[in-house]
């Protein structure tokens, strides 16, 4: 069959978006998740309050914007998933889309098994008496409660009890996640309530991919608008909230001394790629299914401006919430702020429910099913990576095969962290997978488009497709800002790499290696396929392909 031929066979089968505002509103879908609500407001009270706005906001304009602009342009230029767009490129730097494949994978099997938290957390919201607002005498028989008090969540006098734990964490930890103090034996098998909420996630996913992005679009107006209801009703009850003024001051009041903080803009770097999913392919898979001449850089410019509205107003809504928590227990915000991540999400947030005075449980169902549809809209484009990477190269497979085996695999992957000791692997796998493989692979990405494809190239590419020369400030923020701004974040990184802890608790040896294992995988992808190519072309032309390697390489460093 003839190159031409097989384009033709791809490009019947992969399908365009119905329209424009589909396409807008998967990426909203996608950009706008679990990373907003739980994440953002808990990084920037740690990092200045309101001054962690100014790092944020220039970190957004000289690099986020820019690279998800540059992301855009090439899954729309090349029409094809991030694997097939590198090796429109050259051959050699399909690797580094094969990279990006594994860390995006780590990511999805571990962020459905946070939807099945967040689903169980939904279904047990349908009780007038919220299951975590009280202690349970059987708990008392637990580890997690040797010595140590359990207070109920709707209690107001938590902060005055040495040596304890609220039924909302008591809850989440022997009920929820029947955690393991430590895995050196092993982490235990699969909790079978948790089983079938992972299940059910996969489900939806699967039914909402299963005829790819002409049936996920028809769902994205859906999961881009919903969560907005939400968390404007959201907004406006945490505002009446007593004592949620006081919150939402220590949110928003500035640090300026934190300013000079090399952790800050770190910080600020990491958020803001991983919360409009830089270095992922999500965005390049996305919008390889426009049409060639779509207006990329008007939609670029309105998700990246609703990304960071989405994740102040979690701020304001989050802040005011514990606000009013702190009101109660008669201490400082700061003490009722317990963890980032999974603990906020489902410890403090949940403990501020529960409090609430008025229908608890109506406010419960209407956070956790919130959370959940942003999970699903982020997933979706998670799993998205995959089934376009496997139809670019064998087109003539069904999109809805493809969808319920990256599905089976997933959900399979996934039972690993909703054992007992699961949250030990989250935690690695997010580290190694989900961090540390995202940070080099967006360094080879900008490198190998700028370096080795070519700024000129690339520019005339964006200015045939778009009819928009793009002016000095992308041109400089492509060639020059990004690459030493992250090359800076990542040798900071390392020079402050700290042994890696969950809960205070060293990893067993062997859990690391594991985790050091998936790093390299992904890592090593740009150099296994750049091997491989050159092993081939050597045995076509030996010393015609030498000759041509070196040129490019001098080509390369000059």
């Amino acid at each position: 069959m003839s190159d031409q031929t097989q384009e033709e066979i791809v490009d019947k089968n992969r399908g365009k978006w119905s329209n424009s505002i589909e396409f807008l509103m998967s990426c909203i879908a996608m950009n706008v998740g679990l990373g907003n609500i739980w994440r953002f407001p808990f990084v920037a009270y740690e990092n200045g309050g309101g001054a962690f706005l100014i790092p944020y906001l220039a970190v957004l304009i000289l690099l986020g914007r820019p690279m998800y602009y540059l992301e855009m342009c090439l899954g729309q230029f090349s029409s094809r998933g991030n694997v097939k767009m590198f090796e429109s490129m050259a051959q050699v730097l399909k690797g580094v889309g094969f990279g990006q494949l594994i860390g995006t994978f780590s990511v999805a099997t571990y962020y459905c098994s946070l939807m099945a938290l967040t689903l169980y957390y939904l279904i047990h919201s349908f009780n007038f008496e919220l299951p975590w607002s009280q202690c349970d005498k059987r708990w008392e028989e637990t580890k997690w409660l040797q010595n140590v008090t359990c207070i109920p969540s709707k209690s107001t006098d938590m902060g005055q009890v040495n040596n304890s734990i609220s039924s909302a964490e008591a809850w989440f930890r022997i009920e929820v996640l029947r955690e393991k103090t430590d895995i050196s034996d092993g982490i235990g098998i699969p909790n079978w309530e948790l089983t079938l909420c992972l299940l059910c996630s996969w489900t939806i996913t699967f039914c909402i991919c299963a005829k790819g992005v002409q049936s996920s679009g028809k769902a994205s107006y859906f999961l881009a608008i919903f969560p907005f209801v939400i968390l404007f009703a959201l907004l406006i009850r945490a505002a009446t909230l007593e004592g949620a003024g006081v919150g939402i001051l220590y949110f928003i009041t500035p640090d300026w001394e934190k300013l000079l903080s090399a952790k800050v803009w770190y910080s600020a770097v990491t958020q803001c790629f991983f919360s409009l999913n830089i270095g992922f392919g999500s965005v390049t898979m996305y919008a390889s299914y426009n049409t060639f001449h779509h207006n990329v850089f008007r939609d670029a410019m309105v998700v990246t401006t609703l990304d960071t509205f989405t994740s102040c107003l979690s701020g304001l809504i989050i802040f005011g919430i514990l606000g009013n928590l702190a009101h109660k227990m008669n201490v400082e915000v700061p003490d009722v702020v317990k963890s980032g991540g999974t603990g906020l999400a489902f410890i403090s947030y949940p403990e501020a429910i529960a409090r609430f005075e008025d229908v608890p449980w109506l406010f419960a169902i209407l956070f956790f099913f919130m959370l959940f549809v942003l999970g699903v809209g982020s997933l979706i484009a998670l799993k998205g990576c995959a089934f376009t990477v496997i139809l670019d190269a064998f087109p003539h497979l069904k999109t809805w095969h493809v969808s319920f085996c990256t599905a089976v695999v997933g959900f399979l992957v996934g039972l690993v962290y909703i054992t007992p000791g699961g949250q030990f692997i989250f935690t690695m796998v997010d580290f190694f997978g989900g961090t540390f493989i995202f940070y080099v692979l967006t360094i080879i990405e900008i490198l190998a488009v700028m370096w080795w494809y070519g700024l000129k190239n690339i520019c005339l590419d964006i200015e045939f497709m778009s009819k928009r020369k793009p002016g000095p400030y992308w041109r400089i923020c492509w060639a020059v800002i990004i690459p030493a701004v992250l090359i800076t974040v990542f040798v900071y990184f390392v020079v402050t790499l700290e042994e890696l802890t969950y809960e205070d608790q060293s990893y067993p040896f062997h859990v690391i290696i594991w985790g050091w294992l998936l790093f390299g995988v992904g890592i090593l992808q740009p150099i296994l396929w750049w091997s491989i190519e050159i092993i081939k072309n050597l045995r076509k032309e030996p010393l015609s392909k030498v000759r041509l390697f070196l040129e490019t390489v001098r080509h390369v460093i000059n």
